[in-house]
């Protein structure tokens, strides 16, 4: 269970957990569901840690294999990685969170030139 609202209205919130017949349900942080990481202010900055965390590292693994092929297939690599990991989920961010995202982005571009 995640509380969601605002960081002042969560903030007033004390539950830690919530006992239902013979179960307890504990109150967490954020939630994945989906594929998409939601934190309780819904600023997305837990599903963009991920997506640049897991980013990094297979853009670390892709290093050796791109140095073997033409710079044409490269673009289509890398664009193609890029690609399926941004999506429109992360329209309205901080700017601060799409620095983020930014980064990463720049990352895949080193790669290939």
């Amino acid at each position: 269970m995640v509380w969601l609202g605002a960081s002042e209205q969560v903030s007033r919130i004390n539950i830690s957990d919530i006992s239902m017949l013979s179960t307890t349900i504990k109150v967490a942080e954020s939630a994945h569901d989906l594929g998409v990481i939601l934190d309780a202010e819904l600023t997305m900055s837990a599903h963009v840690a991920a997506l640049c965390r897991s980013g990094f590292f297979q853009l670390r693994q892709l290093r050796p294999f791109v140095r073997s092929l033409t710079t044409e297939a490269a673009k289509t690599l890398v664009q193609a990685f890029i690609s399926c990991r941004l999506d429109s989920l992360l329209y309205g961010v901080t700017e601060n969170v799409m620095r983020r995202v930014q980064s990463l982005q720049n990352a895949a571009a080193r790669l290939i030139t």
